[in-house]
């Protein structure tokens, strides 16, 4: 059973960046895709970004791309979610998750992943 732990999330201004980090439990974090969800109150949980196993293929949401980059370090068991020029929507828990394969058709489905964190929470101010 892989254990994943969120850090890095807390309350920023508009504009501002963070970068959030996901440390896998054990050292197979390499034969998994990572991906990055948040969810809003009231919201459901909804795909920010995607990675495959060695960081060659990356998928965004629509909302992500051109301000979030998704990277990991396979020696360190860590995925990030490098999080620039937030936006008050942005306001959410952030979820890493990890997924023995991935869908090039469906990356941005939570029931794609079989293994979730518990979540940072990112809060941007106007």
């Amino acid at each position: 059973q892989v254990q994943l732990v969120e850090s890095g999330g807390g309350l920023v201004q508009a504009g501002d960046s963070l970068r959030l980090s996901c440390v896998a439990s054990e050292g197979t974090f390499s034969n998994f895709a990572m991906g990055w969800f948040r969810q809003a109150p009231g919201k459901e949980r909804e795909f920010v970004a995607t990675i495959d196993y060695s960081g060659g293929m990356k998928f965004y949401a629509d909302s992500a791309q051109g301000r979030f980059t998704i990277s990991r370090d396979n020696a360190k068991n860590t995925g990030y979610l490098q999080m620039n020029n937030l936006k008050p929507e942005d306001t959410a828990v952030y979820y890493c998750a990890l997924a023995n394969v991935l869908s090039f058709t469906r990356y941005g489905q939570t029931r794609e992943y079989d293994y979730w964190g518990q979540g940072t929470q990112v809060t941007v101010s106007s």
